[in-house]
């Protein structure tokens, strides 16, 4: 052979540095045009030689390497080239990669069972505080008549005739490459071996039956809507002795009548009168844990925030916690009595030209409210 003489890049004619799916894509389109069973030319043998060669080297990252640091002595084994396609692995190895050859099943391995998703609906505060909740699904269970083998009765299977227990049949089929042994499935007892000659009454030689379940969740203290609380192994049951899938729990949080979440922070609406915000009042407003008491300064404005420390959400798997964010809100009268109209008119005239829009309010303002109020 003269390959060693040769680039492999060449030989491909792919760039140093290609891709490997651009080496993959230069060996099929050569390899198709230089088969010998395809191409009779004189030295269209040594040619597909040439390309299995070079494309053992540059489809391999450790060969490739050292190929490109120390050239063909570095990729050879006792002073001579690679034996062609003879080291590949046969012809059906090449076209098993390549052109669509078949590959091996193994229907009746081990197989691990399909996750279950179950959705949850919750109060605000059992999200908050953490609950365990009861939950009930359907769910795929060893037969429990006979145990998983499948067989009434403790009876064996027998094995199968057709692959004589190996589960798989060898088929031979001619091509222009060549004859092709594909190794596929039985198709009598379908990649078993065995065939269940008395198959259990309860779960129809499947193994397997579908019951219904309850259990206990542990929905954890600060979790948030839509996360997905994992239990392991409570999914379906596995193939074939594999393990059983996973259960998910999706939880939903029911919306709060007067708190809305902000991540750890709760948010609460405190409406005040004009003369609460005006005069400054020690209010008693809603927590997560009961009442608080809480001072309005003197001037508040609608729309002012402030801030209760350590009275929201907790953090999961933490002890800290978010704070109560309260958001106040000035309610206008919309009806007022004789007597209040009175003490609104004796404010007006106090104000003056102090209630245009460019002269901001200060404690002067307040200070005549607070006299029109109390005065009388």
């Amino acid at each position: 052979m003269t390959t060693s003489k040769r680039d492999y890049y060449d030989v491909l004619g792919v760039a140093k540095g290609a891709s490997d799916e651009d080496v993959k894509k230069a060996f099929r389109k050569l390899a198709m045009e230089f088969h010998p069973d395809r191409n009779k030319r004189e030295g269209a043998e040594e040619k597909f030689k040439e390309i299995n060669e070079a494309y053992q080297v540059l489809s391999d990252s450790e060969k490739r390497g050292v190929y490109d640091r120390f050239g063909h002595a570095g990729v050879t084994g006792n002073g001579r080239d690679f034996e062609g396609y003879e080291n590949f692995g046969g012809f059906g190895d090449i076209f098993e990669a390549f052109f669509g050859g078949s590959t091996r099943g193994r229907p009746n391995s081990a197989r691990r069972g399909s996750d279950l998703q179950y959705s949850m609906t919750i109060d605000f505060e059992e999200a908050v505080f953490g609950v365990e909740h009861e939950l009930e699904l359907e769910r795929t269970e060893t037969c429990s008549s006979c145990n998983g083998s499948r067989s009434q009765g403790g009876s064996t299977p027998a094995t199968c005739s057709n692959c004589a227990g190996a589960g798989e049949v060898r088929r031979a089929h001619q091509s222009v490459f060549g004859q092709f042994v594909q190794v596929v499935a039985c198709n009598v007892c379908h990649g078993e071996g065995s065939i269940i000659t008395d198959p259990c009454t309860s779960c129809r030689g499947s193994g397997r039956e579908r019951r219904n379940r309850k259990m206990e969740v542990s929905i954890p203290g600060g979790i948030e809507e839509g996360t997905q609380v994992r239990l392991r192994g409570e999914g379906e049951q596995g193939v074939n002795g594999g393990p059983p899938g996973d259960l998910y729990v999706v939880v939903r949080i029911k919306p709060h009548k007067i708190f809305r979440r902000e991540g750890n922070d709760i948010v609460y609406t405190l409406p005040l009168n004009i003369a609460q915000a005006a005069l400054g009042a020690t209010v008693t407003i809603p927590t997560l844990k009961g009442e608080a008491e809480m001072e309005i300064p003197i001037g508040t404005q609608s729309g002012q925030s402030f801030r209760l420390k350590a009275k929201g959400v907790p953090y999961l798997r933490s002890k800290r916690r978010g704070d109560q964010i309260v958001n106040v809100f000035v309610n206008t009268p919309m009806e007022l009595t004789e007597e209040q109209k009175a003490l609104f008119q004796k404010l007006a005239e106090s104000f003056g030209d102090e209630t245009k829009a460019d002269h901001p309010p200060d404690k002067s303002i307040f200070t005549k409210i607070k006299d029109a109020f109390v005065s009388e």
